[in-house]
This record gives structure tokens, C-alpha cells and sequence, in this order.
């Protein structure tokens, strides 16, 4: 069956998570956390044990059994689909590797038109993995709606033209301002394989979708607007005829929550570093908004903890609708019990 047949099971509309990302009444705030499939959870390291990163995003079973475990563990309103923004790069060829503790690792980062040539679209066929992956959660999930998820083109060009993780983007801003013309060609190639990604999940039964921009927080809003929006935009119209909501998530991008926004997002996600209250105003109510405890204090006294997770469901409130989320990764090192109680607060504090 390809994925552009019907879904092997049917989507879950009325959800929590996907009734207020489309701004409806909900019972309670859905809540999941990004990266609640991993380091933090034992079962997780147990499965994982031997496997490479790589290839446990590559075999159906693992993505499946890896996906379901903080579902059932902490009882979150959505699974993310378990895989990693290179997983797309990967498939069309990209030496890559995903080195423990340091991150996505290139062979030959891509500096000239000849590398940029190299880098050819992304085919549905050439992930037929992820598509029986998704079939198989959603099958398994039931009325809990998966997310899919994808690199944002600009973090994708930063990983590929770094050759890895960076601090400063100091080759990847010579390439944008030194060769703009290259820069968005290698852009609207990534914009294509991230939408492709996207799509293959979303035709395969995701319910959710979300572009994870890490890196975007380094532009400034004239960067933004001038090299990136439109290749977001891009990957996201990607699923635009799919009735997905799309959530559009980046770390420190609080400058840049209406671009994202209008980059063709329903949900805008906000990282720890701005209020919700904030990020409303600065939005002007036009989006859902996700978001955004600072997961670092799931390391806090509860009592600490408790306050801040009822803050954030008050500040929820006044947007047109809210996901409960962190305003970035879980840490490796959290306490999945703790993971649970803020989700059992969240509903309990939530609800009508």
C-alpha cells in the first residue's frame, strides 16, 4: 500500500491535543513533552541498549515500542513519532552519523554548489519503514493522536553545513550572507525533504505535525524573514491539504513567534524563555500556542514545581487554545515519576 492511500486507521479529531490546536473547546489541557521518548526513561535505555541511534529509528519495532512507552507510562495526551530531524538526510544519501553525546556528526559539510547538487529529493519510497512505523502506532495508539515531526530547513543546513552541532553558525551566516543564491537552493532542497517527511507521516496516519527549527534562535528577525520563512513555509504548506495541524516549534525564538507563526503554523510553540502572556501579546492571538515550562525545573522541589506547572495552565488559558508542553527537551536525566505528576496536575488543574 503507498501513502498516498487512506490511513490504516482512522485519525482522532476530537482529541484533546488536536481539538486545541485547532483552537476548540477541550476538556481538560492536553499535554505530551518533546523528547518524552528517551535518555530519561529506564525501559528506553533497556531497549536501546546495542542499537545505534540511527537504526533504531529505522526499524519498525523499535520505533513503535519506543514511541508507546511514555503513553504509557505517563498517560500524556499524544505520542511523538521516535525519530531524529537527520533520519530524512540520511535516506537520500547524506553520510551522516549520529555520535553519542555529541550529536548529528557530517562527513562532508556542505560549503559548495557541487555539495548542494548532491543532495537530491526525498521519495516516499525511500522510507518505507517510517511509513509502516506509523501505521503500526496508530493502530496501537487508538484514540491518542501521534505527532509527526521534521527538521526545519535551516537547522537541517546547519547541521549539514557546520558538518555538526555549532555554537556561533559562523559557516552557515558566512553561506547565507556571502552566497545567498547557494543558500536558498540548499534550503528549498531541505524544505523539500522535510515537507516530504512530514507528508510521508501525515499520509500514513499522524494526526499532528511538527517543524522543530532548533537553531533559529541564533537569526535576528531581518535573517529570519530574509533566509529561512520562506523555505518553513514551504515545508509546511507540504502538508497544508491534509488537514494536520501544524505546530511550529524553535528554541530562543521568542523574536521570531510571529514569523514562525506566519510561516503557515496553527500551533506557534514557545520555548521556557518567554511567558505564554508574553508570547500571546506578541502574537496577538492569532495562533493555538504550545508550551513552555522550563525543563529544568522538573528538578525543583515539587512544591516549586506545582506553582510554576499552574502558572502556565492560568496563562494557557487566554490563548486560543493550549498545549501543555516543556520549552524544550526532556533532560536525560529527569525523574519520569515527576513527568507523571505534572501530567496528572495538568489535567487536574485544567479541568471545565
Amino acid at each position: 500500500m503507498t501513502t498516498s492511500q487512506a490511513p490504516a486507521a482512522a485519525p482522532v479529531p476530537d482529541s484533546p491535543l488536536v481539538r486545541a490546536a485547532r483552537g476548540l473547546d477541550v476538556p481538560h489541557t492536553p499535554v505530551w513533552f518533546m523528547r518524552q521518548a528517551g535518555r530519561s526513561l529506564p525501559e528506553y535505555r533497556a531497549v536501546r541498549e546495542g542499537v545505534g541511534m540511527l537504526e533504531s529509528c529505522r526499524r519498525p519495532d523499535l520505533v513503535t515500542e519506543i514511541t508507546l512507552q511514555p503513553v504509557r507510562r505517563h498517560g500524556v495526551d499524544a505520542a511523538i513519532f521516535f525519530s531524529d530531524i537527520v533520519v530524512p538526510l540520511a535516506a537520500v544519501g547524506v553520510d551522516l552519523d549520529i555520535v553519542p553525546g555529541v550529536g548529528p556528526v557530517v562527513a562532508q559539510p556542505v560549503r559548495t554548489r557541487a555539495d548542494v547538487e548532491r543532495i537530491r529529493a526525498l521519495d516516499a519510497a525511500d522510507v518505507p519503514d517510517i511509513t509502516e512505523s506509523v501505521r503500526m502506532l496508530v493502530a496501537e495508539l487508538g484514540p491518542t493522536p501521534l505527532i509527526g515531526f521534521a527538521g526545519a530547513p535551516f537547522t537541517l543546513a546547519s547541521y549539514l553545513v557546520e558538518g555538526g552541532p555549532s555554537k556561533n553558525h559562523e559557516h552557515t551566516k558566512a553561506l547565507m550572507h556571502g552566497d545567498p543564491a547557494l543558500w536558498h537552493d540548499l534550503c528549498a532542497r531541505l524544505a523539500q525533504i522535510s515537507g516530504a517527511f512530514l507528508r510521508v507521516q501525515a499520509e500514513a496516519g499522524a494526526s499532528v505535525v511538527q517543524l522543530f527549527d532548533s537553531w533559529a534562535g541564533v537569526l535576528s528577525r531581518a535573517d529570519y524573514i530574509r533566509f529561512v520563512q520562506q523555505h518553513s513555509a514551504t515545508a509546511l504548506a507540504a502538508v497544508a491539504d491534509l488537514d494536520v495541524p501544524r505546530i511550529h516549534f524553535g528554541v530562543g525564538t521568542g523574536e521570531l513567534l510571529t514569523l514562525m507563526g506566519e510561516a503557515g503554523a496553527d500551533v506557534v510553540g514557545v520555548d521556557y524563555r518567554v511567558s505564554l502572556t508574553d508570547a500571546l501579546d506578541r502574537t496577538g492571538g492569532r495562533w493555538p500556542l504550545q508550551g513552555n515550562l522550563d525543563p529544568a525545573l522538573l528538578f525543583a522541589p515539587w512544591e516549586a514545581l506545582e506553582r510554576r506547572v499552574r502558572e502556565i495552565v492560568e496563562e494557557g488559558r487566554a490563548a486560543p487554545g493550549h498545549i501543555f508542553n516543556l520549552g524544550h527537551g526532556v533532560l536525560p536525566a529527569t525523574d519520569p515519576d515527576v513527568l507523571t505528576r505534572v501530567v496528572e496536575l495538568v489535567h487536574e488543574a485544567s479541568a471545565r
